[in-house]
């Protein structure tokens, strides 16, 4: 089973990666990152696939998945409506305060007990899936404290399962990791504005047919869907922000306004105004 590599490109002005129901149920998403990742879902049911571990959920889940676990997107297969809120988080963001602050280190244990995988039970799905699902309308710092208090209430959680024995060990090679790198960085950089396919070929110093076989490869999305699924994501961000549609468009990257809705729709199952009514109405 191919393994695809994940670079990680920060939100702007964060330390941290937020994802508002992506939408990828038809895609076989089995994938690894040095991100650690903490994902909650509500479904009526659906899979549960980390490293080794293969389970079903039911009703609702919350995961922390360590670095470099492979593991399959949560929402894969799943038929019916539901909501997910993804939350990538590097393992050293907080730099040499792990080592050097007494307050953190429930937290750096956290991060230790994460290489087996872990879920948690009912109290702590329903406490910090409310927490996550309020992030994205937080201003940067107020999100940073926030993501501090969830992460010590799983550290101080008592309702963990461990999904493996022992930590797990990615054996799957890392050689593509610093064109991936280049390449989302350059994209976090101009999604504002037209893209080329030209300009992320030449990045990778590869042809345009050959750069669209290595993208697909790599993410299993076309770097057109990957692209839109970016911009969808900073969209939905600036909508919490109180943006107005036509602006979140055009500020994204988009040059038509009905391309834009159906796009937005596509990858998280509603409109635009819709989205943003029901978060902002929270």
């Amino acid at each position: 089973m191919k393994v695809v590599f994940e670079a990680f490109v920060p939100d702007s002005n964060s330390s941290f990666r937020l994802l508002l129901n992506p939408r990828l149920s038809d895609v076989f998403y089995w994938h690894f990152h040095p991100e650690l990742e903490l994902v909650y879902i509500e479904a009526e049911s659906g899979m549960r696939h980390v490293g080794e571990h293969i389970s079903r959920f039911i009703g609702s889940d919350l995961v922390l998945i360590g670095s470099n676990i492979p593991h399959l997107n949560f929402d894969y297969g799943i038929k019916s409506d539901y909501e997910k809120v993804v939350l990538h988080i590097k393992s050293d963001f907080l730099g040499a305060a792990f080592e050097t602050t007494p307050e953190l280190s429930s937290i750096a244990h956290l991060f230790q007990k994460a290489q087996h995988g872990l879920a948690f039970g009912a109290d702590t799905k329903q406490m910090i899936g409310e927490q996550m699902r309020h992030l994205a309308g937080l201003p940067p710092f107020e999100q940073f404290l926030e993501i501090l208090k969830i992460l010590q209430r799983l550290a101080n959680a008592s309702d963990i399962t461990l999904l493996h024995d022992q930590p797990v060990e990615n054996q799957y090679t890392k050689k593509d990791q610093e064109r991936l790198k280049r390449l989302y960085g350059f994209i976090d950089e101009h999604f504002h504005h037209k893209i080329e396919m030209e300009e992320v070929a030449s990045l990778c110093h590869l042809s345009i047919p050959a750069f669209c076989r290595y993208f697909k490869k790599m993410t299993r999305l076309t770097f057109t869907e990957f692209l839109n699924h970016y911009r969808i994501n900073q969209a939905q961000k600036l909508l919490l922000m109180d943006k107005n549609v036509t602006e979140t468009c055009f500020e994204c990257g988009f040059d038509s306004l009905s391309y834009f809705n159906r796009t937005f729709k596509k990858v998280t199952g509603e409109n635009p105004l819709s989205f943003k009514k029901r978060y902002l109405s929270k």
